[in-house]
């Protein structure tokens, strides 16, 4: 029997209603590991290839004939945004089954979450919060809500392998198994995912089940690039200032000629064309659309510019969805990562890249938005180019951005190379917070019930019994924990203010915002305060401050007319893989030409590649720059580069990377290029014990509740989980 005939008469009847031809190669394959075994299940395909129905046809068809006593399904999801468009499409796939769909977060409505909690059926939606608290607050509820769960349908994968959210996501999976006796089996979606076997591993973590991963043969998809670039001739960037990572730090009234081209060629190829224009920053993001939107005010061109990211109102950000989602609409929308993910904004004509994309999987992510419906995916790359005829070394006039932006791409199209995503092996915070919902949930413990039910989570198996008895006596110190009379644990005083706060569900590091409004209508947030008078930007608009009223945090402001700019916090963390910066040398080395490139770009391309070859820098180790300064060039990742970094520091040789993605490190040193190559060499062939390396006192992979860790652990989890002596040892040709 073929795969639609053992789909559900409503599903079968949906189908036909929407004239689906035939069932796509996932579907079929999802399909049959659904009924054909008791697998968890991985579906990796591109963006709009039907993973979401392949997912949910054969489980709402396993749900229709054998209906559960309890939620059948809980699909988990890092956004609400998801939650809403996928409940709008479950509700009208779902009309005539019988089976409802309930969607459980902070906006949902409190009447459906109580109605479900007296009479749980059919599928919840939920973040991984949300279901925290329900496990941590409401344990007896979820005894009953959960009794007869058949599934758990994790969304975006990939996004939750990267985050601290992933981590307390299996953290929680494990404990409501633990607590309902059943371990229901788990399906994974993603669109962009590089070494399948460790997202199965990922997925598979406390189920005790294999994974099926179907490859389903979508045969070689079309994609129309093109590279363009722009210039800005100056002998001092102090007109528009940049960051190593090509973000506007300081515009002037007069902008120089390159950002003026660049913003006039986004307005011609974004005229009546559906777009969402990606960046790297949320401020290059309003920067670039408020230079659009001041030129469509020139040319008399109607509004169509919109802004997307965490800052802009929920309510601003589902608007612009709306509007997107619009096939008549030809919107252009800047965006940050919020739209990285799958939220159906319909067809785009195109997608645009400002600067080079982060990583090869943001650059899959952004492409995967383009090309929906049958169209050819196209991603339009600008980058625009301060030439400096200062350039502190031989190196200096080399943009590393944009031989970056051309490895990402050739990393992606011709190999389908992505980063591997690593694991989190010792997250001690992770393990903190899970101790203390685990006892707000239970109440009373002993230290060895407590060791046994966190130890025993798939999650924590790296970290040892030793290091968990020294985190809860450092915990009873600070009084997050408190011994009773029976010697068994209870939250302390300190504990029980950090528990009991609204903010204690989250696991990711938040800035304190605040408010920003325009009387009663509330634009976004903003993470510092701009006293009346100021101007700033948010949401595409130009703003001036009001009154700030800093004891509720909120700024009021008004709209006014013009160009401003706003200055957030980095919001970001790169990390460049080893391969990534090999692929950055072999440009450099080879002849390969690019037909993506504009004619802009061939020439520059050749110029970077006769200075990195007259350099030095692509044969050699160490290559001197001035009289004491020298570049190592290992050609390694970042992770590699800051071992060698603090492996130098421990011979006591001081380095720097210069910029936030550089691949390579700067020296001043005494010494020849013979001396310093060979005390690198001499690193590379010892035994080198990574404690022993000279770490700053306060070295830690960031985290929220690090506070509350054990220095030493903190500097254990960095050593083990970013630091990769055997990394650089491996990648030093």
């Amino acid at each position: 029997m073929d795969a639609f005939s053992r789909l559900a008469p409503f599903i079968q009847d949906f189908i036909y209603l929407n004239k689906w031809d035939e069932l796509r190669g996932v579907q079929v394959a999802a399909a049959e590991v659904i009924f054909d075994s008791d697998d968890n299940l991985l579906l990796s395909s591109g963006t709009a290839s039907g993973k979401t129905e392949a997912a949910f046809l054969p489980v709402l068809t396993e749900l229709y004939n054998n209906p559960s006593k309890s939620v059948g399904v809980i699909y988990i999801s890092p956004l609400k945004a998801l939650i809403n468009d996928q409940f709008k499409r479950l509700e009208q796939l779902l009309l005539d089954s019988h089976i409802p769909v309930t969607k459980w977060h902070g906006d949902a409505s409190q009447s459906k979450k109580n109605e479900l909690i007296k009479n749980p059926e059919g599928i919840l939606q939920i973040t991984p919060e949300s279901l925290e608290s329900l496990l941590t607050n409401k344990r007896g509820a979820c005894l009953q809500m959960f009794s007869d769960l058949r599934f758990v349908i994790i969304d975006e994968v990939h996004h939750f392998m990267r985050d601290a959210r992933g981590v307390q996501l299996l953290c929680v999976l494990e404990r409501l198994q633990n607590l309902i006796g059943i371990i229901p089996r788990r399906i994974g979606l993603s669109a962009t995912m590089g070494d399948i076997s460790m997202a199965q591993t990922w997925l598979n973590t406390g189920t005790n089940r294999k994974c099926a991963a179907p490859i389903t043969d979508e045969g070689k998809k079309r994609v129309k690039l093109h590279v363009e670039r722009f210039v800005n001739y100056a002998e001092k960037r102090d007109l528009v200032e940049r960051d190593g990572s090509g973000n506007v730090v300081n515009v002037s009234e007069n902008a120089p000629i390159g950002d003026r081209e660049h913003f006039e060629y986004l307005f011609n190829v974004t005229l009546d064309k559906k777009t969402i224009i990606f960046t790297n920053s949320r401020e290059e993001t309003e920067f670039i659309l408020a230079n659009l939107r001041e030129i469509a005010i020139k040319n008399k061109s109607p509004d169509v510019y919109r802004v997307h990211h965490g800052n802009v109102s929920a309510l601003l950000r589902e608007t612009t969805e709306d509007e997107m989602k619009a096939e008549d609409e030809k919107i252009v929308t800047g965006a940050t990562v919020t739209l990285e993910l799958g939220i159906d904004i319909g067809s785009l004509d195109q997608a645009i890249q400002a600067g080079a994309p982060l990583t090869v999987s943001a650059f899959a992510q952004r492409l995967g938005r383009c090309g929906r419906r049958g169209q050819i995916p196209q991603l339009l790359f600008t980058l625009v180019e301060n030439l400096r005829v200062d350039a502190a070394d031989t190196l200096g006039p080399i943009n590393w951005e944009f031989i970056r932006t051309i490895a990402i791409i050739e990393l992606y199209t011709k190999e389908n190379w992505l980063e591997p995503i690593y694991p989190h092996n010792h997250p001690y915070n992770l393990l903190y917070h899970q101790t203390m919902s685990h006892l707000k949930s239970n109440g009373e413990l002993s230290a060895a019930a407590l060791a046994s039910a966190m130890l025993s989570m798939g999650t924590f198996r790296h970290i040892s019994q030793d290091d968990y008895k020294d985190l809860l006596a450092h915990l009873i110190e600070i009084d997050q924990l408190e011994r009773t009379e029976r010697a068994g644990l209870i939250i302390g005083r300190e504990g029980e203010k950090v528990v009991n706060s609204h903010k204690f569900l989250t696991v990711f590091l938040a800035t304190e915002y605040l408010l920003v409004k325009d009387e009663n209508r509330t634009i976004g947030t903003v993470d510092k305060v701009y006293p009346v008078g100021v101007r700033f930007a948010l949401a595409g608009q130009a703003w001036e401050t009001v009154d700030v009223n800093e004891a509720s945090k909120v700024i009021f402001v008004k709209k006014v007319p013009g160009i401003s700019l706003v200055d957030w916090d980095v919001d970001f963390d790169v990390e460049l893989h080893t391969i990534l910066v090999k692929k950055v040398r072999s440009i450099l080395v080879y002849d390969d030409s690019y037909p993506y490139l504009s004619d802009r770009c061939f020439p520059r391309l050749e110029e970077i590649r006769y200075i990195a070859r007259g350099s030095g820098i692509l044969d050699n180790l160490v290559t001197q720059l001035s009289d004491k300064k020298f570049a190592i060039f290992p050609w390694v990742g970042t992770r590699q580069l800051f071992t060698l970094h603090y492996a130098l520091l421990g011979r006591g040789i001081k380095s720097k990377l210069p910029w936030i993605s550089c691949v390579y490190l700067e020296v001043i040193y005494s010494g020849s290029v013979e001396d310093l190559e060979a005390l690198i060499r001499n690193i590379l062939q010892s035994n080198l014990d990574l404690y022993s390396l000279p770490l700053p006192d306060k070295i830690q992979v960031r985290g929220k509740y690090n506070e509350f860790i054990p220095p030493h652990l903190l500097r254990k989890q960095f050593i083990e989980d970013y630091l990769d002596f055997e990394g650089l040892k491996a990648g030093v040709e």
